[in-house]
């Protein structure tokens, strides 16, 4: 432990300095002025800039291709750096249009018609950093391959607030409690190490100790007021950072409108019951008709934690699972709600917006086979694969479908060109033959009827176009090793889950050749055995602040589920080493947890 502790903090160290090294520094020399109309300055409280430096920074985002600028100060403190450089990577966030808007939270220069776009172009001023942190990721989503950072010595700013350090994770998205408990355990370890392995130990420690002077002593553009005291005092400085977030959590942010009313409309349903969310189980496979069935699993709704119990059932002649009973149209509206949208939109989008290079992976697919022209994107939910597609397909249209709201902001962000919403099978008339490339990624598993999906394909795709499908692999030993923990289970709202040659047969039977198919490739690194912790520790401890809670919110449950949480931390160090074991043996012996498959149209 003590030698991977040195490891990975000198990786991170030479991670952090060729960051550093990444972010252009303001030209602050006389030239040409930039008009400045058409841009507005936004700073956090407290943080000035001179004209000089406003000049600087349009030159610099004209010149650059820019329409948001985060400035970072030269002065910025030393651990507020470093924790930037930890979670950007200048160079890499330039061209990734799926990554998230970090930045200093300080001073950000944007283009009046990303605003205007955003629907920011009357909002009020940033009332704090964290205010301004949460602008940039927004504003990221709006401009996502138009966003740029660089250091500039002309803007000052107040000495860094520790008090305000929970509120910030919050904003950039981080979990406080998990972090500060992490943080805690890293301190321990690094002791640990240094009593039973001092050879390695001592080494580990001093390399912590030293951080921040390694990495912005020698450096070019930033000047951290204090430094060596900061770098003399950082051990002290992360104890008490860490006890004092884990001691006095920050305020609940404000309510969102309309929370009483929506926490009144669920406990009013709830009321009434969730067995009539539910249709008459049936006695044969919805695949191939066959009465031989068998339960696979059972489970509660470990990803919301909503009242419910549901069964997957699999048909012992074609391996078809699927959910039995299953949901009616108004049991998936009710768990479906505040998932991808409303309450649960902002951590949906943290996770798709995580997944870039899977994006491009798919993308990627049809490379040997064809150049898209026309490409519909089913279940495109905000439009993340086709956002990130564009780096790989930069002329091809990208249009998307799905049942929510977020496909017309997908439209707004100019993540896709035209947006649909609806039933795919209910709008197929209406586009028929207008695509020569149509994709389901993680979306068939959702529907009621896999086969109309299928038809609908058929008739939207132009003759000789192309079908790509990406879905969970049912056969993947995972699913029994982890059973109801196990992700891509996904209850309530995966309602069918088809094993490869099922869905191969069914593909050939409408008149597909198969082009490619993919296992290992397409196995989701992000985690089976991460999820399952999480998926635990919720189920341990749900949120009982959650509007369909069926308990009370109390002080003693938050704290029960804070310490759930906290206990987790070790068991998700670990998890992340057996899924990038997995990853690696997936990759090896062409399996995982899904499989991808492209099929073309015939062309009669």
């Amino acid at each position: 432990m003590a030698a991977a502790a040195v490891t990975a903090l000198g990786a991170g160290t030479v991670r952090a300095r060729r960051r550093l090294a990444a972010l252009p520094v303001l030209d602050l020399a006389p030239h040409d002025p930039a008009p400045l109309l058409g841009w507005q300055l936004i700073t956090a409280p407290g943080v000035t800039a001179d004209q000089t430096t406003l000049r600087a920074a349009v030159a610099h985002a004209v010149r650059e291709g820019l329409q948001v600028l985060d400035l970072v100060p030269a002065q910025l403190d030393a651990e507020s750096t470093l924790g930037l450089l930890r979670l950007l990577d200048p160079a890499a966030h330039r061209t990734d249009r799926c990554a998230p808007g970090h930045g200093a939270g300080h001073a950000l220069l944007v283009a009046e018609e990303v605003l205007e776009r955003a629907g920011l172009d009357d909002a009020e001023p940033p009332r704090s950093p964290a205010d301004l942190l949460r602008l940039v990721r927004t504003l990221k989503e709006y401009a996502p391959d138009a966003t740029g950072w660089a250091l500039a010595p002309g803007v000052t700013a107040p000495p860094h607030d520790a008090r305000w350090h929970a509120e910030e994770l919050r904003a950039r998205g981080l979990p406080p409690g998990l972090l500060s408990t992490a943080r805690l355990a890293g301190l321990a370890l690094l002791v640990k190490c240094c009593v039973s392995a001092p050879r390695w130990g001592l080494p580990a420690a001093a390399l912590y100790w030293l951080q921040p002077a390694a990495v912005l002593a020698p450096a070019r553009g930033p000047r951290p007021a204090g430094l060596a005291r900061a770098t003399a005092l950082r051990p002290l400085r992360s104890l008490t950072t860490a006890l004092r977030t884990l001691r006095t959590p920050p305020a609940d942010p404000p309510e969102p409108a309309g929370t009483a009313a929506r926490r009144a409309a669920y406990l009013s349903e709830l009321a009434a019951g969730t067995e009539r969310f539910l249709e008459p189980r049936r006695t044969d496979c919805p695949w191939c008709a066959a009465p031989d069935l068998t339960v696979r699993v059972r489970m509660p709704d470990l990803l919301q934690g909503k009242p419910g119990r549901f069964t997957l059932e699999e048909c012992r002649r074609c391996g078809h699972i699927f959910q039995n009973p299953r949901l009616t149209p108004d049991g998936l509206d009710f768990y479906y709600r505040d998932f991808y949208e409303g309450l649960g939109g902002e951590g949906a989008a943290l996770v798709l917006g995580r997944m870039s290079g899977t994006y491009r992976e798919r993308a990627a697919l049809l490379r040997p086979f064809t150049t898209p022209r026309a490409w519909l994107d089913v279940g495109t939910a905000a439009g993340h694969f086709c956002n990130a597609a564009r780096t790989v397909w930069p002329d091809t249209r990208f249009d998307g479908l799905d049942m929510g709201e977020g496909v017309h902001e997908a439209a707004r962000r100019g993540w896709i060109t035209t947006g649909y919403q609806g039933q795919f099978p209910d709008l197929a008339d209406r586009l028929a033959g207008r695509y020569d490339t149509v994709s389901m990624h993680h979306y068939l598993e959702h529907t009621r009827d896999p086969f109309a999906e299928l038809d609908a394909a058929v008739k939207v795709l132009a003759p000789g176009g192309h079908l790509l499908i990406e879905l969970p692999d049912p056969e993947s030993p995972a699913g029994r090793l982890l059973g109801p923990y196990w992700l891509p289970w996904f209850q309530p709202q995966h309602q069918h889950l088809m094993p490869v040659g099922n869905l191969k047969q069914a593909l050939a039977a409408r008149g597909f050749t198969l082009l490619a198919e993919q296992h290992g490739a397409a196995h989701q690194g992000n985690g089976d055995f991460l999820a399952a912790v999480a998926l635990l520790a919720n189920r341990l401890a749900p949120d009982p602040g959650a509007p369909w809670a069926t308990v009370l919110d109390t002080p003693g449950r938050r704290a029960a589920r804070r310490a759930v949480q906290a206990m987790a931390v070790p068991c998700y160090a670990a998890a992340f080493a057996l899924d990038a074991l997995g990853t690696v043996a997936a990759r090896a012996t062409d399996g995982g947890n899904a499989y991808r498959l492209l099929a073309r149209k015939a062309l009669g």
